[in-house]
């Protein structure tokens, strides 16, 4: 793996890469944690996961200077899987408590078996078929996703009654009516549960089992909503992720203080030097202002605590992940796990591949060089392979990082590597001092990389463009922030190849003359495929045709099947008129499939020196011996 190439590739600025690194290694962390909360998952977990997958992808991949990590288009899709793993969990003759999270470590493996697969069958090559107004979609819909991001920093957590984030829940079924202060039983309707003020006590032993406050039920020993009070009864709840509200006052003065101060310096510092990197240096200054300062902002530190997750342990909880014997001990190994896990993983394989390549894309165009792609795959699928079995969670390639990378002065492999050994130092030794970092800072960094992401030119250009790609640009913008990336891309190149082939359908034309003896030739030109052939129909007036007719296609070219099949079928009406017809000028391939059609087009195909090569799409490799030795 490590040709000449490669160790040219490792760096060819040392300084650069490294700086590069430590830079985006901070903007990655608080990224990394907010997916780690959506997918209900530690913390740690996702960040050992973006070490693996980070290092690997540096070190193996197709692209120098892409910055791989767990991102959260891949940490959305397992979030279901998970919820529903602990309720599998639960129901286990011996009951494991978050079953989900080893359900989620077999999914990551069986989705880097999968990209490794489409690497090596070299399924990265079809990136190529992403047209550009996709891509400037693709480019545009995501920063628009990053920035709104963003703006969830500016909320903080809601507290309940213990002091602890408050949960958003909403009602199922009715478990309790509620009448006259008293909690009963549905069926009997027997006093279970006597309610005072905010205390739900239990009738028989008087103990207090339960507290109400705003609308929710606490189990007084978990802490834990167990019911939502509503219509004169307890009703059973599905918990919809913590309620958060707008930050007030001086603290959110102070949030956006930073933040413009940060995205100040990113913008002015490259025109007084460019020998420290703008970031970076934003970064360091920032926190020393907020330290020193006294500010009250939030922190990387109090941003883990405050989601609920397990935070920045160390080497303790790092160090359990590698008792592989135990990590794996949970998962029952059969065909039920595998089909429950399946489907996420082959998704979460199908987004991870399409954004990394994307971004492998916009990478070549920021940098000028061409990345490998089938390579790209094949690294991205052994990291999430290494990270499931390690017990870290599944990844891909980060447009919002690699951005920043790449405008630090990231373009080899030693910046990617850098950022992994400095997420993994964080993780280990550093976790106390990356906790001072302010989360305002961070949310510059990714403000300033926003607008540099978003293709401005999109906007000037829209009037210039074709209406077709006009629409596809805005439709994948939208998908992207409204869906994901992966419909998005499909939906684009869905519409751009239909609007292809609707103006090709229009250029189908045929030009008519008669000869000396009678006989009408229509000349036709341009491409005959299925999208065209119901305007090539319309071309011909069997009934009212002379006797004898010839169809030259010396202008135009046969597709594929469909358009054997039309020329077959015109064919049989001319003949079922009583009425000769003779083609000039086909391929020999549409020669082949006639024959075989047919034997009688022998006398109907006009056989010429000057007949054109070219294959169908119909199975061009198929085609490949002379046409003398078909029996025909």
């Amino acid at each position: 793996m490590f040709g000449q190439n490669t160790i040219k590739n490792f760096t060819q600025n040392p300084k650069n890469d490294i700086l590069a690194g430590i830079t985006v290694s901070l903007a990655m962390i608080p990224e990394v944690v907010a997916f780690a909360f959506v997918a209900q998952i530690s913390p740690i977990v996702a960040l050992f996961g973006a070490f693996i997958i980070g290092i690997i992808s540096a070190l193996f991949g197709g692209r120098p200077g892409l910055i791989s990590g767990a991102a959260g288009a891949v940490a959305v899709i397992f979030v279901h899987m998970i919820q529903e793993g602990h309720a599998k969990g639960l129901l286990f003759d011996s009951p494991v408590e978050n079953m989900g999270y080893f359900y989620l470590l077999a999914a990551v493996v069986l989705m880097g078996i999968i990209q490794v697969l489409a690497g090596v069958f070299k399924l990265g090559k079809f990136v190529r078929l992403i047209p550009h107004p996709v891509m400037l979609g693709f480019v545009n819909g995501l920063a628009i996703v990053i920035f709104m991001a963003q703006l969830g920093m500016f909320k903080e957590n809601t507290k309940d009654v213990f002091g602890q984030n408050m949960r958003k829940t909403e009602s199922k079924e009715l478990i309790y009516n509620v009448s006259d202060n008293s909690v009963k039983d549905l069926i009997s309707d027997t006093k279970l549960f006597s309610i005072k003020g905010e205390s739900i006590t239990n009738i028989n032993t008087g103990e207090e089992v339960f507290i109400m406050s705003n609308n929710q039920v606490f189990d007084v020993k978990t802490k834990k909503v167990v019911f939502n009070v509503q219509d004169n009864g307890f009703y059973s709840v599905k918990d919809s992720g913590v309620v958060k509200s707008i930050m007030e006052g001086k603290k959110l003065y102070i949030m956006i203080g930073l933040v413009l101060l940060t995205m100040l310096i990113i913008w002015g510092l490259p025109k007084l030097t460019k020998k420290m990197p703008a970031a970076l240096t934003a970064i360091l200054i920032v926190t020393l202002i907020s330290i020193f300062g006294g500010l009250q902002s939030i922190n990387v530190g109090d941003f883990i605590r405050d989601g609920g997750g397990a935070g920045l342990n160390g080497f303790d909880e790092l160090s359990s992940k590698l008792n592989l014997g135990e990590l794996w001990s949970h998962l029952p190994f059969n065909l039920d796990t595998l089909k429950f896990i399946a489907p996420y993983a082959f998704l979460a394989a199908s987004v991870g591949l399409i954004e990394t390549l994307m971004t492998m894309n916009l990478v070549d165009e920021l940098t000028d060089t061409r990345g490998d792609g089938n390579r790209e795959c094949v690294a991205q699928g052994a990291g999430n392979m290494v990270s499931g079995i390690f017990g870290g969670t599944g990844g891909c390639g980060m447009i919002g990082q690699t951005v920043i990378n790449v405008n630090a002065g990231g373009r080899g492999r030693l910046s990617g590597v850098m950022m992994a050994i400095t997420l993994l130092t964080f993780i280990l030794f550093a976790d106390k001092y990356i906790e001072q970092v302010p989360i305002a800072a961070l949310v510059g960094v990714m403000f300033m990389m926003v607008i540099e992401t978003f293709a401005w030119s999109s906007l000037r250009i829209m009037k210039k463009i074709p209406m077709s790609d006009a629409v596809v640009l805005v439709i994948v913008s939208v998908v992207t922030v409204i869906f994901d990336l992966a419909i998005a891309v499909f939906v684009g190149v869905i519409i751009s190849a239909l609007s292809f082939a609707w103006e090709n359908a229009k250029k189908i034309r045929a030009r008519k003359r008669i000869q000396a003896d009678g006989t009408k030739t229509y000349e036709i030109w341009g491409p005959l495929f299925f999208g065209s052939i119901t305007a090539f129909n319309e071309k011909f007036d069997i009934k009212n045709d002379p006797d004898h007719v010839e169809i030259d296609f010396v202008e135009a070219r046969v597709s594929d099947h469909s358009a054997i099949e039309a020329i077959f079928i015109i064919v049989e009406k001319y003949q079922a008129e009583g009425k000769t017809i003779k083609l000039k000028h086909l391929s020999e391939d549409c020669k082949i499939l006639l024959f075989k059609a047919n034997p009688k087009f022998k006398d109907v195909i006009v056989e010429a020196i000057n007949d054109p090569r070219y294959h169908l799409a119909a199975d061009p490799e198929k085609f490949t011996k002379p046409l003398s030795e078909y029996n025909v």
